[in-house]
């Protein structure tokens, strides 16, 4: 069966960068600038704050998993009162070893293990913005091994540690998002994934995108009448279900002109379009500028 989340995850190619340990004791704060690049922390022991600018505080206390896809600025303290030191993440991310916050000797008050990757993928912001803000685990110790596991590979030089590497962050993102993927979850993909109906024309949209689909066609797929089914879409994913077959052709087309090498008469075929004529006409209006020229500039 097609599964839509699996899709979107390997076209958006996370391979790992950076991972390392983070502790803090007495009284001490961090405020970190935002970094655009997906961050993921694993609290082994004690407990913290955890406040992401435009995202609910979150006490974190050992076995919470929390996922940022975008990580924009965040402060992460004690529970002592602190005016936080600021911290460039863009330094941060190329220092090696545990870090330490506060005092500097004795036990620490929290224990994390955490990292950082990058999405490969050509059209990953777009995928990203479907994503919510904030993914947040409580007790997650199927996450947890995973963590440890993508820690002591990233450790050692072994023979096929980037393939490893990269499996495990694809791993670690499907088994996160999955906690999320409920009918509660934040405006977005997952929340869509979640409602039976909906899923089944995600379904449809990622099996044969090249097939020409009418709103018509996939209200049927979701057994909804087409205003149903319209106003379903856009109250849980946030997007028209026409701007999401257009975004995901897109996020394909972008793939296969940069990846793979085919010609653009090829990827247009591929992703839904009758010419190379109209299919260029709609990626210069989506990205910006004709396929030719954008994969030129990618390769």
């Amino acid at each position: 069966m097609i599964d839509p989340l699996s899709d979107i995850i390997a076209l958006l190619r996370p391979h790992v960068v950076l991972t390392k340990g983070i502790s803090g004791a007495g009284r001490w704060g961090v405020r970190y600038g935002a970094f655009g690049h997906p961050s993921f922390a694993i609290v082994v022991e004690g407990t913290c704050r955890l406040a992401v600018d435009s995202q609910k505080e979150l006490i974190l206390n050992a076995g919470d998993f929390v996922l940022l896809p975008t990580t924009p600025g965040f402060t992460m303290s004690g529970f002592e009162p602190v005016t936080p030191e600021f911290v460039d993440p863009h330094v941060a991310a190329i220092s090696t070893g545990e870090v330490r916050h506060g005092r500097q000797d004795g036990p620490p008050s929290v224990r994390i293990l955490g990292g950082y990757f990058i999405f490969g993928g050509a059209d990953s912001a777009l995928l990203v913005s479907l994503l919510p803000g904030q993914v947040h685990v409580r007790d997650a110790a199927r996450l947890s091994v995973l963590v440890k596991l993508l820690l002591e590979e990233a450790a050692q030089e072994r023979p096929g540690r980037a393939l490893v590497l990269t499996r495990f962050v694809e791993i670690l993102l499907v088994e996160a998002l999955r906690f999320t993927q409920t009918t509660d979850a934040p405006v977005g993909l997952l929340r869509g994934l979640a409602d039976t109906r909906l899923a089944q024309a995600f379904r449809q949209i990622h099996a044969d995108p090249a097939r020409s689909w009418t709103m018509v066609q996939l209200a049927k797929e979701a057994g909804l009448s087409r205003s149903a089914f319209f106003d379903r879409f856009m109250r849980k994913v946030g997007v028209p279900p026409m701007e999401y077959l257009l975004v995901w052709r897109m996020a394909l087309a972008k793939d296969l002109l940069c990846r793979q090498k085919i010609d653009i008469a090829e990827v247009a075929e591929r992703v839904g379009y009758g010419s190379a004529s109209t299919f260029s006409t709609a990626f210069s209006r989506h990205v910006g500028q004709p396929p030719g020229r954008y994969a030129r500039s990618s390769a």
